[in-house]
């Protein structure tokens, strides 16, 4: 059952006409990325480029550009997790507790990885420099693996059970790192490598790594998995492929996936660290240099028939939101069990996953008042934004299942549209000033350092929202044009922000001021500041990229009519998010012009991607 390895799911993809073969000769620096995004977008196959400038191995990249091929890829599989879901049996408590399988439709054993004494993976070696040199985005630091499967161990409990199998960023060039000897090592807070990493600091020991790329496609949907601290992505891995993934030892290293293409072994000094990046990432920004942990390098593997798996990542969507498609469909049904009074949670793809999460939950605190108000949702709430890389959030909206049993929060625009026509700004907003939010997010007062904020909402609905710009409109000088976004939001263009970071914009105050007493925002309760407002209201998009990536809570969020009761603030009137870029933020990714055109060159008739881009 499933793809053992990457070579079977090329071929299969192939022979069914899902996959194409790219002989045009193609620079792995910007020029095969840009093809991969363009045909990505197009909703086109995926990618096997065999012919790329200064490589002698193909790259495969779109390899999970669609959802439905990703779920054809493990259709193997997918029946019996479904089973799991339904019978209300957790897969994910399975494997923490592989003999409870004995109750699903599938064996234990699956879960369990197997040692082997042949490893494909093993029978040549090379460098790294001799590694496809991808290059994403012009401003790029050096070249990158993008689809890393980075493997470590529990110094504390050794073995495949307190494993971690992680998707890190992986820089194997530029910078300072000694060519062929280092590799950088970027790894987010709230990733499970951070407890191994951790432990190796407080023992003061080195940190034996091993870096996978391909082999069984299970291997790497299992890399970007949120699984709980705990459960090895090995026996995940083994679930959804079907099959119990094959572990060859390797003496004086820690143990490598038998089938991948690449392995990369080495150890990370837990007291050295290096500058890493520029990377252009998820967010549609560069993350920028930092110095971070890595790897000292001993040696790079790969079979004799290896292909260089590769994705890129920008502005939202791109193939990684494929990933997150997925993932919700495997782990959504199962949010209920581990928050107790949760219907939905959906971390928006749009807005970088991350800035922005939307809720559906329970209020049944009092069941029998005449009138709700958000009381378990502030509990519930709350433990949301205590589940792992959700802690990671900059807004969470959520709403009362009572008021609307059928809202769901993939429905973006309905659930934006009950959130406004019940909030009270004088009581609904509740803010953590000092917090953690995503490494990749720079809106905030710091690496790691920003702001939350719970907007929860329920009761009767209290205002009708507006469509329209209102007519005659005043702005303040410097401000303008305004647009709507969608209904109950309008986007106002603003001066350049010269704010700094940490702090509030008293260009921004001045324009709350400005409208305290003027009623000039009747039905619309929510309004964003941005740099071009016919931008962020051209789509839904656009308004939830500008305004979620740019803000950071406490910084940018300002109010008409405020005021502070017991130390809680709000505002009787519309409230202000400023989602202008500010001079701290990270540069917003940007093609390179020729690459753009040459790319475009290869849609034409008679070119290698013509009828697809």
């Amino acid at each position: 059952m499933g793809y053992r390895n990457l070579q079977e799911c090329v071929s299969d993809l192939e022979r069914r006409g899902m996959l194409l073969r790219i002989d045009a000769q193609l620079d792995p620096r910007l020029e095969i990325g840009a093809v991969q995004r363009r045909v990505y977008q197009a909703g086109g196959p995926a990618l096997l480029f065999t012919n790329p400038v200064n490589c002698n191995f193909p790259l495969l990249g779109n390899l999970f550009g669609t959802l439905e091929r990703t779920r054809f890829i493990f259709r193997d599989s997918l029946a019996d997790i479904r089973r799991l879901v339904d019978a209300k049996i957790n897969p994910f408590s399975l494997i923490k507790h592989p003999l409870d399988a004995l109750k699903a439709p599938f064996a234990a054993y699956h879960l369990l990885p197997k040692t082997v004494s042949h490893a494909p993976v093993l029978e040549c070696r090379t460098s790294l420099s001799n590694l496809p040199q991808i290059v994403s985005w012009p401003k790029d630091g050096g070249a990158f693996i993008t689809l890393p499967q980075v493997y470590t161990e529990s110094l504390a409990k050794p073995g495949f059970g307190a494993s971690n199998l992680g998707m890190y960023r992986v820089q194997i060039s530029g910078n300072t790192y000694a060519a062929d000897r280092q590799a950088g090592l970027h790894y987010q807070i709230q990733r499970g490598i951070g407890a191994h990493h951790a432990e190796a600091i407080e023992r003061g020991d080195l940190l034996r790594v091993n870096i996978f790329v391909g082999g069984a496609p299970s291997m790497t949907v299992a890399a970007v998995m949120p699984l709980p601290e705990g459960m090895p992505e090995l026996s995940f891995a083994g679930l959804l492929g079907g099959h119990r993934i094959p572990m060859a030892r390797l003496p004086g290293h820690l143990p490598v996936s038998a089938e991948a293409d690449f392995c990369i072994c080495g150890v990370v000094d837990p007291a050295k660290t290096l500058p890493e990046g520029p990377f252009g990432d998820h967010l549609g920004y560069y993350s920028l240099t930092h110095d971070f942990p890595f790897i000292q390098v001993e040696a790079v593997y790969h079979r004799r028939d290896a292909i260089w798996p590769f994705t890129t990542v920008g502005r939202p969507p791109q193939e990684d939101t494929s990933f997150g498609a997925f993932i919700h469909e495997l782990t959504g049904p199962l949010i209920p069990t581990v928050v107790n009074g949760v219907k939905e949670v959906h971390a928006v793809d749009a807005a970088g996953v991350h800035p922005l999460l939307l809720a559906v939950a329970s209020e049944r605190y009092v069941p029998y008042a005449p009138e709700r108000h958000p009381q378990e949702l502030l509990t519930i709430a709350n433990a949301i934004l205590g589940q792992g890389q959700l802690s990671l959030a900059k807004y969470l909206f959520i709403a009362a299942h009572e008021d609307a049993p059928g809202l769901h929060t993939h429905d973006i625009v309905a659930f934006f549209r009950h959130v406004l026509e019940r909030a009270d700004w004088r009581a609904d907003l509740h803010f953590q000033t000092a917090s953690t939010i995503d490494t990749l997010d720079y809106s905030g007062t710091g690496l790691n350092e920003g702001s939350k904020v719970v907007i929860a909402a329920a009761g009767p609905k209290r205002r009708t929202l507006a469509t329209e710009v209102p007519a005659g409109l005043e702005l303040p000088p410097g401000f303008g044009p305004a647009a709507v976004c969608l209904p109950g939001i309008l986007a106002i263009q603003g001066p350049r922000s010269g704010q700094g970071r940490g702090e509030c914009d008293p260009a921004m105050e001045e324009f709350c001021r400005f409208y305290a007493e003027r009623e000039c925002f009747d039905g619309f309760p929510l309004i964003v500041t941005c740099d071009d407002s016919p931008f962020a209201a051209a789509a839904l998009n656009n308004f939830l990229w500008v305004t979620f990536t740019r803000s950071n809570p406490a910084t940018d969020i300002y109010g008409i009519g405020v005021s502070t009761r017991a130390k809680h603030w709000g505002c009787r009137g519309p409230l202000v998010i400023d989602a202008r870029v500010k001079p701290f933020h990270a540069p917003v990714l940007e093609d390179d012009p020729e690459v753009k055109r040459k790319v475009e060159a290869l849609g034409v008739n008679g070119g290698p991607l013509e009828g697809l881009i």
